[in-house]
């Protein structure tokens, strides 16, 4: 710690991010990446942007990203009016902290979901209550109602457990908070889930976040956006407008969108993780296993009989890494990125292998 540190530096715990280590034949299974590469039309779009010489980097990207907010609106059956965009979900939810949630009241979200929303909370001063899931991991939507609030932020389906709330408890919650925001991260939703962008029309209060980092394959590009009513859009055009206005480069906004239009592709990679994962769980189960219900491209499991930081460590030591979070509730659990049918196949063999 320096002298020169300002006192909220002092104060921050800031957000620890999945290890990407440096590790040759490692199977990879910690931070949700998709095994699929990205849609070919993205690597096209990217290599026509560039050019022969890479001329146009030279030029200062559009600042509005038009070109990929037609897209997400064309997608989503929306106006472009109604799409913002950032590098990445985490900043497009940094934005929607300072715009949308920093309020007078504490904002509500659960007490085991992503760990980044209490970052949020600690840099920006905006005051928090947790609210604790039920005993099977599961989110109440009653548990969000009738309660003052600033805000309500929900990842759907929850992280890091991959369970899904319904349509309707989300709209149940937007209905019953008409003078809150409520945002619903939906970084998973294409594994299993139904998206409530649908719902941004009967309620001006929600605001749906996605990520391509996830069902796109493009978690090296950094793109996210949110999808709700313009006012809310706006709130963030201007936090963004004082922060960065170009926070996607020429690069990202071509790739992109490219990976919006190809809907073929994308619809095809998310079956191929959804029927890894329905194997996987199987095959988990088998070894006896507890694995909660998994909308996501990850799985939530424990074993009855072996600690979960030494499953973790073990298979480490067979170059597999998987995440393990030591919090309260949640310490006996690994969560599992669904990686491809080899990958997957490894893992489970050494479990196999490692439990008998």
């Amino acid at each position: 710690m320096s002298r020169f540190w300002s006192q909220v530096a002092r104060d921050l715990t800031p957000y620890v991010p999945g290890e990407q280590p440096k590790i040759a034949n490692l199977i990879k299974l910690n931070t949700n990446e998709h095994p699929c590469p990205p849609s070919p039309k993205v690597v096209a779009a990217i290599r026509a942007e560039l050019g022969d010489d890479g001329a146009r980097l030279r030029l200062y990207p559009d600042p509005n990203a038009d070109l990929l907010k037609a897209a997400i609106a064309s997608r989503y059956a929306v106006t472009p009016q109604q799409v913002f965009v950032g590098n990445g979900s985490d900043e497009v939810l940094a934005h929607i902290f300072m715009a949308l949630l920093k309020h007078e009241l504490p904002i509500l979200f659960p007490d085991i979901t992503y760990s980044f929303y209490p970052v949020y909370c600690g840099l920006y001063d905006v005051e928090h209550r947790v609210v604790p899931l039920a005993e099977d991991f599961s989110i109440n939507p009653e548990d969000y109602c009738g309660r003052p609030n600033g805000g309500i932020i929900i990842a759907n389906p929850n992280a890091p457990t991959g369970r899904l709330l319904p349509l309707a408890a989300i709209e149940q919650i937007a209905a019953a908070n008409p003078d809150s925001v409520v945002v619903i991260d939906e970084a998973y939703i294409d594994f299993g889930g139904e998206s409530a962008v649908p719902l941004v029309a009967q309620h001006d209060n929600l605001l749906v976040v996605h990520t391509l980092s996830k069902s796109r394959s493009l978690a090296g590009l950094r793109i996210g956006y949110a999808i709700g009513h313009p006012g809310l859009i706006e709130a963030l055009e201007r936090v963004k407008n004082s922060f960065n206005s170009y926070p996607l480069d020429r690069l990202a906004i071509a790739g992109a969108t490219a990976a919006i239009e190809d809907q073929e592709y994308f619809e095809r990679c998310c079956r191929q993780v959804v029927a890894t994962r329905e194997q996987l769980v199987a095959e988990l189960a088998t070894l006896g296993f507890e694995v909660l219900p998994s909308a996501a491209n990850f799985i939530f499991a424990r074993h009855p009989r072996r600690d979960a930081a030494e499953l973790a460590k073990t298979l480490r030591e067979r170059n597999i890494i998987v995440r393990h979070f030591k919090l309260p509730r949640i310490d006996q659990f690994l969560r599992i990125t669904i990686g491809s049918s080899e990958e997957c196949a490894t893992l489970s063999s050494a479990l196999t292998d490692i439990l008998s």
